[in-house]
C-alpha cells in the first residue's frame, strides 16, 4: 500500500440493541489491542452515519464497516465480504430522491454509503466485516456470549485479511 492511500474501519450498531453493538465494541478492541498504524484510521458510527460521509471527504481508499449481521449463519460467525451494489440516488426519482435527503439526522449506514457514492467520496473498495448475531431484535444493554467472544476472532481475521489482500503490504501488525 503507497503511502497515500488509506482504510478507514468503521464500527457501527446500537449499544441498547443487544449484538447490535458488535461494531462499536469491535472497534474500541481494535484501538486497544492493535498498534497504531498510520494508513488505518477507526471510528464509532453507532447508528446514524452522516460523520460517516463527513469523514470520508478527508480521502480513504478502503472502507470496512464493521457490523452485527442477520445472515443466518450460526451465532458469532464472522465474515468479511465486499459491499457490490448500492442504490444509486441519481437514478431515484425526484420524489425519492426528497424523501431520502429530507432528514439526514437519521442516515443508517447504508444510507450514508449512498449519499458518499453521490458525494463521489465513497472508496471503490468498501467491505462489511459481519458477525452474525443471536440477539438482536430487543431493546438491552449487553451483547450475547457468542457475539462477545466473536470480537477478538474478528480482530485476527481482519489482520490476516488486511496482511493477505493484494492491495495492501502494511497492516497494522
Amino acid at each position: 500500500m503507497n503511502s497515500s492511500e488509506k482504510i478507514l474501519i468503521a464500527g457501527v450498531g446500537n449499544e441498547l440493541r443487544e449484538d447490535d453493538a458488535f461494531g462499536i465494541e469491535f472497534v474500541r478492541a481494535w484501538v486497544k489491542s492493535m498498534p497504531k498504524c498510520d494508513q488505518i484510521n477507526t471510528m464509532e458510527v453507532g447508528i446514524a452515519g452522516i460523520h460517516l460521509v463527513q469523514e470520508l471527504y478527508t480521502g480513504y481508499s478502503m472502507l470496512i464497516l464493521v457490523d452485527a449481521v442477520d445472515y443466518k449463519r450460526k451465532p458469532g460467525t464472522i465474515s468479511i465480504e465486499e459491499v457490490e451494489k448500492l442504490s444509486d440516488i441519481e437514478q431515484m426519482p425526484l420524489d425519492q430522491k426528497r424523501e431520502f435527503l429530507a432528514d439526514m439526522h437519521y442516515t443508517n449506514p447504508t444510507r450514508a454509503m449512498m449519499l458518499a457514492k453521490a458525494l463521489n467520496v465513497l472508496p471503490e473498495k468498501v467491505y462489511i466485516l459481519g458477525c452474525q448475531s443471536a440477539k438482536h431484535d430487543g431493546f438491552d444493554i449487553g451483547m450475547s456470549k457468542e457475539v462477545t467472544s466473536a470480537i477478538p476472532v474478528a480482530i485476527k481475521e481482519l489482520n490476516k485479511w488486511l496482511a493477505f489482500n493484494p492491495n495492501i503490504t502494511e497492516t497494522a501488525s
